[in-house]
């Protein structure tokens, strides 16, 4: 089968790429040239090759066509676009400025729900962007040597129902706390400059939650760690890192936990499979 890859930054489209060839898929690749590393035009010549077209965030009709004339039913997005380019750094084409003007609301998960709806209406079904990865999703329990101590429980209940809530609505996914009490919120900056602040504004000792939504579609948006999130956490003073167990990706996992050991910040995979508090 061939499989459209929409490819943001970060190393999340090399592992789709890698994966998906893997298990026997032609991949075309349409690369965000604002974001993705222009690395992937090399992984892309790797045997067996796949296509690539570079394009601007707004040409959504050419992605489409880009897919169509592939022969592409099914693609994944993978890969960080920062929200705030979303909302003010494209120039739409007449297809996205359609749904740009359809919106209700000018939310990350409404314009690629809509953007997703316009995919099949033209014959591509978005799929689950961890259909290839379900390996690195995040486990339940404590992926670290050290685990959080009893005043890193209560901060991380307390955190959790704060950040569910603000995952409900939409605003962000990552929410920093100490001594029970919110530090700082994710909205559009991403994880690792919330955590910058967290440390900024209360010093070591933070504590990182970060929830997939109540509703989360794994199409797009997914909650992503990697060495940069340990790395933000190590010079913000941060001890604890939560994640939602099978539904957030940790990449580079024996090296993300070394890592954190080396930095005695403790990894939790919280178990969310039951009712939120």
């Amino acid at each position: 089968m061939r499989i459209g890859l929409i490819a943001g930054n970060g190393t999340f489209p090399f592992l789709v790429l890698d994966a998906a060839r893997r298990l026997g898929h032609h991949v075309t690749i349409v690369a965000v040239q604002e974001e993705a590393f222009p690395e992937l035009n090399s992984a892309a010549a790797h045997e067996p090759q796949a296509d690539i077209t570079w394009l601007s965030l707004g040409q959504l009709s050419t992605c489409i066509e880009t897919f169509r004339a592939a022969g592409v039913t099914q693609a994944v997005m993978a890969g960080q676009v920062k929200h705030v380019k979303i909302f003010s750094g494209i120039v739409p084409d007449r297809l996205l400025l359609s749904v740009l003007l359809r919106l209700r609301a000018r939310n990350t998960d409404a314009l690629i729900s809509a953007v997703a709806d316009v995919m099949r209406d033209h014959g591509i079904e978005l799929l689950d962007s961890t259909a290839f990865l379900t390996p690195l999703l995040a486990r339940a329990g404590c992926l670290s040597a050290r685990r959080p101590t009893g005043q890193e429980e209560v901060d991380l209940a307390f955190g959790y129902r704060m950040a569910d809530a603000v995952a409900g609505l939409d605003i962000g996914q990552t929410l920093a706390v100490k001594d029970a009490a919110v530090v700082a919120v994710e909205a559009m900056e991403g994880t690792d400059e919330v955590i910058a602040r967290a440390g900024r504004l209360a010093g070591p000792g933070t504590r990182i939650v970060k929830v997939a939504k109540p509703n989360q579609d794994m199409r797009f948006d997914v909650p992503v760690i990697g060495l940069a999130t340990i790395e933000a956490m190590r010079q913000a003073g941060a001890t604890v890192l939560s994640v939602d167990a099978g539904k957030a990706l940790v990449f580079d996992l024996d090296e993300l936990i070394r890592a954190a050991d080396a930095g005695g910040i403790a990894v939790v995979g919280r178990d969310s499979s039951g009712p939120r508090a």
